[in-house]
């Protein structure tokens, strides 16, 4: 299991192609990127993510190791950015290898709506008119976290 949490930008092919060499053993991997969206009419100039470095490592941890119990995984990979980004960028990534596709695909859900919904990040959109704002939670997001 392996969690980053880091300001630089991350090979998606690479991280991939690691990933399941890294695990060639496993049935199936399952693989989610996350990309900063625009605003709507194309708006927004970036997107600044803020975080408390040892409190978040310490929850996303958390929140990979719960995953890799409830439904055994072989392995599993979280990467998360923070800093200013800008529209199309890649957030974060998730990966997760299990022996079936079902607990593949079900625990990198799990680790998407915990990370959108818990992970303690802070975002705030810069747009092009000048107006900044945070991010706040979702309905949604809060909603999909009562099936867990």
């Amino acid at each position: 299991m392996r969690v980053s949490v880091q300001v630089e930008a991350f090979h998606l092919g690479a991280e991939a192609e690691g990933f399941a060499q890294a695990n060639n053993s496993a049935g199936a991997i399952v693989t989610f990127t996350g990309i900063v969206r625009d605003a709507p009419q194309g708006g927004l100039v970036a997107m600044e993510i803020e975080h408390y470095p040892g409190m978040t490592l310490k929850a996303l941890n958390e929140i990979a190791q719960t995953a890799m119990e409830r439904w055994s995984l072989a392995d599993a990979l979280v990467i998360h950015r923070y800093g200013r980004l800008a529209p199309g960028e890649q957030i974060m990534m998730v990966a997760t290898a299990a022996r079936h596709r079902k607990d593949a695909f079900v625990a990198a859900e799990y680790l998407m709506d915990y990370l959108k919904s818990r992970a303690p990040f802070w975002k705030k959109e810069i747009l092009n008119d000048g107006g900044a704002g945070w991010v706040a939670a979702r309905d949604e997001d809060e909603d999909a976290l009562t099936r867990w």
